[in-house]
């Protein structure tokens, strides 16, 4: 039997909870390269439901599945200098096959764009063959210096689309629709909200003219950027020579976008949601939404019985069900359960068979409720609805209690400490930004599509100019 090793409380450490969530809950293992990580059933379920929800959104907009290949020759990713410089401390690179050097080195993938471009370019003549709009679901490798499971390995999953368009306009709205995607996905199947917006120049994709983001709050106040969609204009299919004769019958360069989330959507989860017993998985993404738990079956044959039957309705109803039918003690199985984060557990015992009903017990609030039997789907389902809706909604409550507004340096350097997120007016550059960082620890997240509060001043807090621009600055995972 597995031993349930403490928690660490959240406000003592909230780095150490999360070590010890993870790996009390069996989300992951270490895996024998520095950085990665063996994502284990649990991890691997959640994902796996991930990407089966959204990719049917995708598909529901005429997106198509592919896979390219992992290696990138160093001549291809050459191409766009910029996307280089961006991704090239965190480069892969092979240069030797069976003890011989290549004759060109090759890059694990950090990602895909030049790739897909020099795919793209020999799948389109005119107009008519575009768009083309085209995801995978593949893993990506970036030596990452400091790592930390879920939210930066050095290998992840992750699903990464790109696009080539006819026009400009085709491409930017589709940049929009896949990032409104991922904001309605996050909300409602994670129950995680987020704020919506454009990262600015300074922190914007490699290789992008702009880029949209989600960005979450976790528990202890950090963002975490959970999506991102860039409008890639021509700026890989120029160098790509991606073209095509458009309604003038005159050759035309093709429009871009690249989008993607990946498996630190795991972490949000995580770090949203958990609380000192472990983590809790909203229903609608949960692997196992019901644990069922015999207590005293060994005494009683009505125990096992009784939870069968239960178990058989609730899979009637497409509730995904796990019975723990072991002889372990009901404090541990309990227990188990809570670390697992599984939504909602029935404890089926004598007692309260003798008056018909089991014990239903909530992982979100961890409120007890007696149900009868019969018709006991029912009220599974009406528990598994209230669960997902209270996590979102006591997330959503943190989110905007926690953004604040500042008018100059020292409150914004005060309010960062407290762990706020900022929102404030701003004027500055790439270089402000960095300062900004290097002396708070705070990036710009995003400018916000739509304020989350309500704004009272217009002069930038750090360069002391007028601003009609405002942005949300946070420390950051």
């Amino acid at each position: 039997m597995k031993k349930l090793e403490k928690v660490t409380p959240q406000s003592e450490n909230f780095a150490r909870w999360y070590t010890d969530v993870i790996q009390n809950g069996d989300l992951m293992a270490y895996g024998a390269t520095k950085g990665s990580i063996i994502f284990k059933p649990l991890s691997f379920g959640i994902w796996d439901n991930i990407r089966l929800n959204l990719d049917r959104k995708f598909k529901a907009v005429g997106v198509q599945n592919v896979n390219l290949p992992l290696l990138i020759p160093e001549s291809l990713l050459q191409k766009e200098k910029d996307h280089l410089q961006g991704f090239n401390p965190e480069l892969a690179t092979v240069t030797e096959v069976g003890g011989k050097k290549l004759s060109e080195k090759y890059y694990i993938r950090p990602t895909s764009e030049t790739l897909f471009g020099d795919f793209f370019k020999n799948e389109i003549n005119s107009y008519n063959d575009l768009p083309l709009i085209y995801n995978q679901w593949v893993n990506v490798l970036r030596w990452e210096k400091t790592t930390n499971p879920f939210l930066r390995t050095r290998e992840f999953l992750w699903q990464e689309g790109h696009t080539i368009h006819s026009s400009e306009t085709e491409a930017k709205i589709l940049t929009t629709k896949m990032l409104e995607i991922y904001k309605n996905f996050v909300s409602d199947y994670l129950a995680i909200p987020v704020m919506d917006g454009q990262k600015t120049e300074h922190e914007k994709f490699s290789g992008a003219d702009f880029t949209f983001t989600i960005e979450a709050m976790m528990k202890d106040g950090k963002a975490l950027q959970a999506g991102t969609s860039h409008y890639l204009g021509q700026n890989f299919t120029k160098p790509f020579n991606i073209s095509f004769k458009n309604r003038e019958n005159k050759q035309e360069f093709a429009y871009g976008t690249s989008w993607g989330v990946s498996t630190r959507l795991l972490g949000a989860l995580i770090m949203t949601h958990g609380d000192d017993r472990g983590i809790i998985i909203p229903p609608k993404i949960a692997p196992v939404q019901v644990d069922i738990i015999e207590l005293f079956a060994n005494k009683d044959e009505r125990v096992h019985k009784v939870a069968s039957q239960i178990k058989e309705e609730l899979l009637s109803h497409n509730i995904e069900v796990k019975l723990d039918d072991s002889d372990k003690g009901a404090g541990f199985k309990a227990a188990n359960s809570e670390i697992h984060g599984t939504p909602l557990r029935i404890e089926v015992g004598p007692r309260d068979l003798n008056e018909n009903q089991v014990l239903l017990v909530r992982r979100d609030t961890l409120e007890k409720v007696y149900a009868p039997i019969e018709n006991i789907a029912i009220t599974v389902e009406s528990l598994l609805t209230a669960i997902q809706n209270n996590l979102y909604e006591s997330a959503k409550q943190r989110l905007f209690n926690n953004i604040v507004e500042v008018s100059n340096y020292d409150e914004f350097k005060s309010q960062i400490e407290k762990g706020h997120w900022v929102l404030a007016a701003f004027e500055g550059n790439g270089e402000d930004e960095a300062k900004i960082k290097e002396e708070t620890g705070a990036s710009t997240r995003c400018i916000p599509f739509e304020l989350p509060i309500k704004v009272n001043n217009d002069v930038c807090f750090y360069t002391h100019k007028k601003s009609k621009k405002y942005v949300i600055f946070a420390k950051a995972y």
